[in-house]
């Protein structure tokens, strides 16, 4: 080869420059075939300080990483919920690949492949010889051994563009180490399990990593199946996947087809009439347009698949650090099998559409939990998942706290709340047969008891009220939960304390959608002020069902890593929050609710049942909470801006001049569990004889109405918190804050039922 420049040359690097340089780089493989140290090539200037290692420093060991690959999340029964991924792959096996598939790659990237080393010396010189003629860098001189080493460098890289760019730089350094781990590679794995891995591993645009995805996104089918004509398509995107693109560009796709096809009649993998006739044909497209995410989710478990996977990114059973668990989530190849029931599910979304239209003002949110296992088996809402306002989509997940994509604060529950105020009331020795005289209205008591010993004071006077002027006392605990008396429990509070509430909700897993305690002031330990969520109530539901024992909520039943083997999961952490004693006392009391109580329109007819409703103040949140001894349920209907008074309103077309707990979340919660449960179990709860006084039997008893908030007189923002002034803690949210207007009990305090 000629060293002078060629004549006229104005800049850049001639012909004899190029091949000096690809000289150079034959001289450097065979150097590197010979063990020789690198410095030995600095003749040929490519050992610049600093730009090249000595050969023998090079480690020798390829760390091969994962490649990252699809996970399946499945229900309980095995059924796919939905395909997630980083990069759409699926590893096969050289046999489930087509044969044509494996000629085609390797006809048109190294066709020596079977025939040389790690480095090919008679590529090099071909590559000298053409880019000394073309006057530039047209051909490359890399083995398919090589490819592969680079491959890893970049799946190592992952989405990070420094490191990818460092594995992907044009220089000497990097081509030298590239070199060296091609002969451990090929020294290590052999030829047919490097040509396995390269197209396990090569990108084929489309988002479609690896030749299984490549085969189903553009011919829906699997890589064994491909035809001469398919793989020789694929085989000519892997040199530019956007250029040869077939979905963009056919004609252009067409072309780089045709080359492969003829190369492959050169080295004689199919004859020139095969060649001919698959030239001839149209490309034959059948995409299958990328399925990833939980968007994708199927029977409406698009928020339940999202929390899985935040869930995941949360425990620390999967990782240290956060960004250890999204590091293996990431790269997938899992196999997350759940604990949602598809019959259940599928009630919960009927029950949904059912109720609450996807354009009305306000969403509904449904969580079931199996009590004793904390197994969440439904979980939906009636806003769908995405991220286009116009079609009212969301990806707040309206049944789970803010740390898992929930409401910032939760929703308030309102009268949901007194079972646990009661059951801290039972716990503490009050009798089950307490009373008290519960007119319509009177002030909160003068001062209550806090766990950090000062006491909360009401030094503004703040008054609760009854729903109707005709509930006035006096009243047993029976009758009050059965009509939801507030003041009643304005009462017991202020006899129990707020300590016994606090440590009583500590132990039923109760914390605010923050994820912090329930505010110590009258308004949250009695009418619900303190914004929860339907997984938070369902669970807490689920020990009185478990006859005192607490559950803590799960998801995941269990996980298969890529490799076949079991990962560890989080499990249920099961503790006492009651005695049996207690526990069955509350079970007849919330019997009472939906027998003949303010929960009549949800009460179920066929099995033992129990619940509790609750309205909120101005009629912002509506909700029914209930269980059977087999499944506990919570159902929210509100705004999750908490802007909409749910007054002179029409949801899921039904008009409702006010909104009630029992109107419209109890049908929802009813219709629900009747699905979740028909064909299973109707066990009874055990419940206990108590005595219920001769009152008066005409009286009011608002069936299924009596639940709404009042205002208590206080015009005021109230405040406080341990040891404050007001009936409701001083919480003040900007208007945009979701969940945040009114969550902490700011406005009037006069909570309902």
């Amino acid at each position: 080869m000629g060293k002078k420049r060629s004549a006229g040359s104005g800049g850049g690097m001639s012909p004899a420059q190029q091949a000096a340089k690809f000289l150079g780089v034959s001289v450097l493989a065979g150097a590197v075939l010979a063990g020789i140290a690198l410095p030995a090539a600095g003749a040929l200037g490519l050992a610049a300080k600093g730009s090249v290692e000595g050969f023998d420093e090079i480690p020798a060991n390829l760390k091969t990483p994962p490649l990252s690959q699809r996970t399946t999340i499945l229900d309980n029964q095995g059924g796919k919920i939905a395909t997630v991924y980083s990069r759409d792959r699926t590893v096969v096996k050289l046999d489930q690949i087509s044969p044509y598939m494996q000629k085609a790659i390797v006809a048109i990237e190294d066709s020596r492949f079977f025939e040389h080393g790690a480095v090919d010396a008679k590529g090099i010189l071909r590559a000298i010889n053409a880019n000394a003629r073309g006057g530039g860098v047209s051909q490359g001189a890399s083995t398919l051994t090589q490819q592969y080493v680079k491959n890893v460098f970049m799946e190592e890289a992952g989405d990070d563009p420094t490191k990818l760019a460092q594995a992907t730089q044009q220089t000497i350094g990097r081509k030298v180490r590239e070199l060296k781990y091609a002969i451990q590679v090929e020294d290590e794995l052999g030829k047919k399990k490097i040509l396995a891995n390269y197209l396990n591993i090569t990108y084929f645009g489309q988002q479609a990593y690896g030749i299984e995805a490549a085969s189903q996104r553009y011919f829906s089918k699997h890589a064994k199946d491909l035809t001469v004509a398919e793989s020789a398509m694929l085989a000519g995107i892997v040199q530019s996947p956007s250029r040869y693109d077939p979905v963009n560009d056919e004609a252009e796709a067409k072309k780089r087809r045709n080359v492969v096809l003829q190369r492959m009649a050169d080295v004689h993998d199919i004859s020139q009439a095969e060649a001919d006739k698959a030239k001839a044909s149209d490309l034959g497209l059948k995409v299958s347009r990328p399925q990833n995410g939980c968007i994708t989710a199927v029977k409406g478990a698009a928020f339940f698949c999202d929390y899985v996977r935040e869930v995941f990114m949360e425990d620390p059973v999967f990782g240290k650090t956060k960004e250890e668990r999204a590091k293996i989530w990431n790269r997938g190849g899992l196999t997350v099998k759940t604990t949602l029931d598809p019959q259940s599910q599928e009630s919960v979304q009927a029950a949904i559409k059912e109720n609450v239209y996807r354009t009305d003002k306000v969403a509904t949110a449904v969580t079931l939990v199996e009590p004793g296992t904390g197994k969440i088996l439904g979980m939906g809402q009636s806003k769908p998942y995405g991220t286009d306002n116009s079609k009212n989509e969301t990806v707040l997940n309206y049944s789970v706290n803010a740390k898992y994509n929930g409401s910032g604060y939760g929703f308030p529950t309102g009268s949901t709340f007194k079972p646990f105020l009661a059951a801290a009331a039972l716990e503490g020795g009050t009798p089950v047969t307490q009373e008290y005289p519960a007119p319509y209205q009177m002030p909160y008591p003068s001062s209550v008891q806090t766990c950090s010993g000062k006491p909360w004071v009401n030094s503004g006077g703040y008054k609760v009220e009854n729903e109707n002027e005709s509930e006035v006392g006096p009243y047993r605990l029976k009758e009050a939960m059965e009509k939801s008396i507030n003041t009643y429990f304005v009462q017991m509070l202020g006899d129990t304390g707020m300590c016994p509430v606090v440590k009583m909700t500590d132990k039923l897993g109760v914390v605010q959608g923050n994820g912090t305690k329930v505010d110590e002031v009258p308004s949250s330990m009695t009418l619900g002020s303190t914004g929860l969520s339907p997984l938070t109530m369902a669970s807490a539901y689920a020990a009185f069902a478990n006859e005192g024992t607490y559950c803590t909520p799960v998801a995941i039943d269990s996980i298969t890593g890529p490799n076949g083997k079991a990962i560890d999961v989080p499990k249920t952490q099961c503790s006492r929050a009651m005695s049996t004693e207690t526990a069955d006392k509350i079970n007849t009391l919330l019997s009472g609710v939906t027998d003949s109580g303010t929960g009549q329109q949800a009460g179920l007819q066929s099995r033992a049942n129990a619940g509790k409703t609750g309205t909120t103040d101005a009629r912002k949140n509506a909700w029914f909470v209930g269980y059977t001894p087999n499944l506990a349920g919570a159902v929210w209907v509100g705004s999750a801006s908490q802007a909409v008074e749910m007054t002179d309103i029409t949801i899921g077309g039904r008009y409702h001049a006010q909104v009630y707990g029992a109107d419209t979340p109890g049908p929802i919660w009813r219709s629900a569990m009747t699905g979740a449960l028909e064909g299973r179990p109707a066990p009874g709860f055990n419940l206990v004889n108590i005595p219920n006084p001769d009152k008066d039997k005409d009286r009011d008893k608002d069936k299924g109405h009596g639940d709404g908030g009042q205002d208590d007189g206080n015009n005021g923002d109230d405040g406080g918190g341990d040891g404050g002034d007001d009936p409701t803690p001083d919480i003040s949210l900007p208007g945009d804050l979701i969940g945040g207007n009114g969550n902490g009990g700011n406005g009037h305090g006069g909570w309902g039922r």
